[in-house]
């Protein structure tokens, strides 16, 4: 069950919406507001009262539970899928993330005590949803991390089983990496930890301990490797950090996520995490209760560049992460072109990039598409009267201003979905984890993703036959 902390947050996050339904809101609880919204009959009408509400949730805790096992670029806060979670489905109902992530959807519907589906072909998503979603005794854990760090100074006593290890661990270009982003020393202590998670047995507790290994490499700062910050921003070299040591992050950041287990757990819930694509989901028609999700930017941020620092330490090679990320939707890689009609809106915005660049012109198209059969999936898999919430950013490229979220929601339509609304909401720059800035100069990246959009969906349902 959810914890007394993670309940509070939730009824923190409700105490923000009761301007919309009573006049003296400070008057009012969170009980008040559950029940004006229960008197709320069309769930079009609740959906519709939840998007006109805040959903800035600025100042709001958002590190309970398992959210903070993990650095990931681009997360939403976890009251934003839990508040349309907990107002627009009951208990036992499935939800349903088909570009996961973080994997925040899935925990906040696990602690809803909501079944939770997640999909993603990214391998770093899909360890964090596994490993953010376990249900196993805290203690246990502890006592295979405790065995995983007497072990790796063990292995780091014998310099030359770590050395040799390393020699082999790595095809030629994937060492070559590992040369230029982490220093020798650094590379001794993450092979030996890497060597002793290898002999745990238990499934369940090494996904939890490689987890807590690639959390102290992609980290938000300091962290083991040489680059700037690789939850925020593309790698940069830093020459004159000083990797901080391996064996002490991971026995810290073990500490740390033992801490959010207990908060996490949900016994008896059933939770799907699925190497899966959103464009063909391996889901029936009709089964789920409400999709909150966030897709990819559209030519913004590349997750594979920070993943694969930690990924490659889990036997992924540069290579392979790299032909992965070319699949990925919003990849720059404009590979076979999808030749379905967009709608006016989304080709003119389409027409008028090409006209500067073909190039930037073909990938926007691209994205589109993809999208396009993302929400028709989405479309399948709903149950009918059953709602969507789809969070995203706009782009700029070459100057001009995407508008993406008025896109995809035309592209939604065009789908069958009734597009309830789709208003703006402001972030935390550091909770959302966008890139970050270098210097004085600001980049086009950063300048643009102060603001994000959700655009609130519903299948209709069918008429009465009578």
């Amino acid at each position: 069950m959810a914890s007394e902390h993670a309940k509070r947050e939730s009824l923190r996050a409700f105490k923000r919406q009761l301007p919309l339904f009573a006049s003296d809101s400070s008057e009012s609880s969170a009980s008040d507001f559950l029940i004006r919204l229960g008197q709320i009959s069309s769930t079009r009408e609740k959906l519709k009262a939840l998007l006109e509400s805040d959903l800035d949730f600025h100042g709001e805790d958002s590190i309970y539970a398992s959210h903070n096992f993990h650095s990931f670029a681009a997360k939403f806060p976890p009251q934003l899928p839990r508040l349309f979670i907990h107002s627009l489905t009951n208990p036992g109902d499935t939800v349903l993330d088909p570009m996961m992530g973080s994997g925040t959807t899935l925990v906040e519907a696990l602690l809803e005590r909501r079944k939770g589906i997640g999909l993603d072909i990214d391998p770093l998503a899909l360890r964090l949803g596994y490993a953010k979603t376990i249900t196993v005794d805290r203690n246990k854990l502890r006592e295979f991390g405790n065995k995983v760090l007497r072990k790796a100074y063990h292995y780091l006593s014998d310099r030359e089983k770590v050395q040799r290890s390393l020699s082999h661990f790595f095809d030629e270009k994937t060492k070559r990496f590992i040369d230029y982003w982490f220093l020798p020393n650094t590379q001794r202590e993450l092979m030996a930890l890497v060597l002793a998670i290898q002999d745990v047995t238990d499934k369940i507790a090494r996904q939890f301990l490689e987890l807590t290994l690639s959390s102290i490499i992609v980290t938000k700062s300091g962290g083991v490797s040489r680059a700037r910050d690789l939850a925020h921003s593309r790698p940069h070299l830093d020459e004159t950090k000083i990797p901080k040591d391996a064996l002490d992050q991971f026995s810290f950041r073990l500490k740390k996520n033992l801490s959010g287990i207990e908060e996490s757990t949900a016994d008896g819930i059933e939770r799907l995490v699925i190497k899966a694509d959103a464009r063909s989901m391996p889901i029936a028609d009709g089964v789920v209760n409400l999709i909150v999700t966030s897709p990819p930017y559209a030519n913004a941020i590349d997750y594979m560049r920070a993943h694969k620092f930690s990924l490659v330490w889990f036997g992924g090679s540069v290579t392979e992460l790299s032909r992965l990320r070319a699949t990925y939707v919003g990849s720059e890689r404009i590979g076979s072109m999808v030749n379905d009609v967009l709608p006016k809106f989304p080709q003119r915005v389409v027409n008028e990039l090409q006209q500067l660049d073909q190039k930037k012109g073909m990938i926007l198209r691209k994205y589109f598409a993809e999208m396009k059969a993302i929400f028709s999936e989405m479309f399948r898999v709903l149950r009918e009267g059953s709602p969507a919430i789809v969070v995203v950013g706009t782009s700029t490229m070459r100057g001009i201003d995407t508008q993406t979220h008025h896109c995809l929601a035309d592209i939604a339509a065009r789908t069958g979905f009734d597009v309830v609304g789709v208003p703006r909401r402001t972030m935390d720059r550091n909770k959302r984890m966008m890139p970050a800035r270098f210097g004085a100069k600001t980049s086009m990246i950063e300048d643009r993703m102060h603001e994000e959009y959700i655009i609130g969906l519903l299948k209709p349902a069918l008429p009465l036959r009578h």
